[in-house]
């Protein structure tokens, strides 16, 4: 695309069209197939490039086909009389809701709806008593606090979001910390003095939603011995656990998503875990996620 159609004479004058002589409506149809990345480097080659990258169907392709309810999570003067370019910009950078503990965003490249649920809004049995749970303020997560299970018998996280996502498959995960973290001397250190009971039993995570889809896994949230062999520490790091997969056809009606996490077998204690927040992503992004090229 960005190699010269000039023709060139011997004398090096330029001769016959050139990529500026390309009509802008041309322009525009070839970024209707190219991701919003490649449109914005492209748009930096010349005036009718530039025009075409500006232009609304274009960005309009890009947006999903219910982008409204995404904007009416957030004040109207924030996007009225906005491009839809400036409408794409607007929601690739998390949209708040729910007192700021749900965040939904569009990816930057496909511009498919992803969404993130923070602790805090999730029901969590023991959260009050601050014998087994608290509240721990970081910058590693993006809701700025996660919950830190010291010990507890019975542990059970649960959650429910209600939301028209457009049509899709989408992968629901809890993103979890075995051991507590803190900052020393500009070093960040991990401690597991709180850290047992999950090699035991696994943990139990499932999903359903309301027209009738189910999803459910077990693991074993720490499995010291066998990841020593397999050179996977699972401790002092965040991890993503996989719930499962659910499909949504259509935005409306909105989908209901249940989602839990338990280990409530009282014949043992655990303890010494973070629980972040819970990721909802279309699934064929969650392995750019979890290669760290995710936008």
């Amino acid at each position: 695309m960005g190699a010269s159609l000039s023709n060139l004479t011997d004398n090096g004058v330029t001769m016959g069209p050139g990529l500026g002589d390309i009509p802008e409506s041309c322009v525009a149809c070839v970024f209707m197939y190219l991701t919003p990345p490649e449109i914005c480097n492209l748009a930096r080659l010349n005036r009718a490039f530039r025009g075409a990258a500006s232009s609304d169907p274009v960005w309009e392709d890009k947006l999903p086909s219910n982008y409204q309810d995404l904007l009416d999570l957030m004040p109207p003067e924030r996007h009225q009389n906005s491009s839809k370019k400036d409408i794409f910009a607007l929601l690739s950078r998390p949209v708040p809701f729910d007192d700021g503990n749900k965040e939904v965003w569009l990816d930057r490249v496909t511009g498919r709806v992803c969404m993130s649920i923070s602790a805090r809004a999730m029901a969590i049995t023991g959260i009050e008593d601050r014998r087994y749970w608290n509240w721990i303020p970081t910058e590693e997560s993006r809701f700025q606090v996660v919950a830190y299970l010291q010990q507890i018998w019975w542990f059970e996280v649960d959650g429910v979001v209600k939301f028209p996502f457009p049509p899709d498959i989408y992968t629901l995960s809890f993103r979890l910390h075995l051991g507590r973290f803190a900052k020393r001397l500009g070093r960040r250190v991990s401690n597991f003095e709180h850290t047992h009971g999950w090699d035991i039993k696994p943990v139990k995570l499932e999903l359903s939603t309301s027209d009738g889809q189910h999803a459910s896994s077990e693991c074993c949230l720490d499995e010291t011995e066998q990841d020593d062999i397999n050179g996977n520490h699972k401790r002092g790091c965040w991890i993503d656990y996989k719930v499962g997969e659910f499909v949504v056809s259509d935005s409306e009606p909105a989908t209901e998503v249940r989602f839990s996490m338990k280990q409530i077998d009282c014949t043992h204690s655990k303890g010494g875990l973070c629980v972040d927040s819970v990721f909802i992503i279309p699934s064929n992004l969650r392995e750019r996620k979890r290669k760290g090229v995710w936008k």
